[in-house]
């Protein structure tokens, strides 16, 4: 440590902890002793971090994926420091080209301020609302002239973009790579220049826009930000990145059964990972979850939901847990129906002589989305009639009043005939 920054012992003491909390579960920090010197600097001096974190609402709704950094950031406010929380209402008009093997498509300014709106709301569900501070980027993106916009592109050159593994391998794939896609990372990182940001956080699969940021401070002659690196989470297939489109998500906007159930479906080899990075739990509780776990002291299954209990209560509060925990006991261990299974009305004319072939009933109802997801939750045994499975994909049903219908464990219809 530099002479400059010599520390009490009692303030070398709250370094360490400090450390100790903020480099938890990061895979990557750059570099790790400036980021070190500025925690120190900052407790000298008694002036908290500015700790940035950029969000494009590109759609509206959050799932736990997206609260891997927000943990981290509160871990950062509840250590005394500052959240500045960017809201790309500029940038998300062109959407983020991280990942994508194609130009994104373009999203017009209302789309965006609206699921901003969305956006703030949720993530104050996470977040201490007193110590974060909510910009928009267009802030300081729309003022730019065209020779600011200039002089910002003159500051990298195409080779280093075309570093960039999606450009690199769209480029070598001859696919098309539009120049506005060229601007997002400059603007990203446009946005710890104007904010004079400290720390920035991110997914691993933001490290080139987060050096970006790095690398214009110190164009710009602003003090370079240190970079903090999370690790991506697996959604419930255990394989893809937690994403909506991919339909693998738990979102922290749903329904508490909803939560409750999408958690006790997550692989048993991903709930440490889960754990770790999106429960607020204090990790001395997490670290002897972990070695129950490893030790097979504690059943996975009580491990599960734990977890589940966990995430309803993080964003439905314990009441809503309860209930939601009780629900699932009723239903799924007991093997009792639900009491709010959605009713169905089916119309003669929709009947085929009182029968309709199995794979086409589901789709009817709504339990499946096609015919081809209808038949592979046939044949993997997920449908029951009246409680009874099955799995002839030929099964013609025979359609009684108050039948009820369910495809996997949580998807259910009762009939009402018209």
């Amino acid at each position: 440590m530099d002479k400059d920054l010599m520390l009490t012992d009692e303030q070398q003491r709250e370094l360490e902890k400090q450390w100790e909390i903020l480099s938890r579960g990061a895979v990557e920090i750059i570099p790790e002793d400036e980021f070190k010197r500025k925690i120190a600097k900052s407790i000298k001096e008694n002036k908290p971090l500015k700790v940035k974190l950029g969000l494009d609402p590109s759609a509206p709704d959050i799932h736990i994926g997206h609260t891997v950094p927000l943990q981290k950031l509160r871990q950062f406010q509840e250590l005394g420091h500052t959240v500045q929380l960017v809201i790309g209402d500029f940038t998300g008009q062109i959407g983020d080209p991280t990942g994508k093997s194609e130009t994104r498509k373009q999203l017009s300014k209302e789309q965006v301020r609206e699921n901003a709106e969305t956006y703030v709301k949720q993530l104050f569900k996470v977040l201490d609302p007193q110590k974060t501070e909510i910009h928009y980027n267009s802030e300081w993106l729309e003022p730019l002239t065209f020779v600011d916009v200039v002089n910002l592109a003159g500051k990298i050159t195409v080779a280093r973009m075309l570093e960039r593994d999606d450009f690199e391998k769209r480029f070598k794939a001859n696919q098309s790579i539009s120049i506005h896609e060229f601007f997002y990372p400059l603007m990203q990182g446009y946005d710890s220049v104007a904010l004079k940001s400290d720390v920035e956080i991110g997914g691993t699969d933001q490290k080139f826009n987060l050096l970006m940021g790095r690398h214009l401070q110190k164009e710009y002659g602003v003090e370079q930000q240190s970079i903090l690196m999370l690790p991506l989470i697996e959604g419930l297939d255990g394989v893809q990145k937690m994403s909506k489109s991919l339909g693998n998500y738990i979102g922290i906007d749903e329904e508490p059964n909803q939560i409750y159930g999408k958690a006790m479906s997550i692989p048993d080899e991903l709930m440490i990972k889960y754990y770790q990075l999106v429960t607020d739990l204090p990790h001395e509780e997490v670290q002897r979850m972990v070695k129950g776990l490893q030790e097979q002291a504690i059943h996975p299954r009580d491990a599960k939901m734990k977890l589940a209990y966990t995430l309803v209560r993080m964003y439905h509060g314990e009441e809503a847990a309860k209930e939601a925990e009780q629900h699932f006991k009723t239903v799924f261990q007991k093997g009792a129906l639900p009491d709010d299974i959605p009713v169905v009305e089916l119309e003669k004319e929709q009947l085929e002589g009182g029968k309709v072939w199995i794979v086409k009933l589901i789709v009817t109802l709504g339990l499946v989305p096609s015919n081809g997801e209808g038949r592979r939750m046939v044949k993997q045994g997920a449908v029951k009639i009246n409680g009874q499975k099955v799995d002839d994909l030929d099964y013609e049903v025979n359609i009684e009043q108050d039948m009820v219908v369910q495809v996997g464990k949580r998807k259910f219809a009762k009939i009402k005939l018209q």
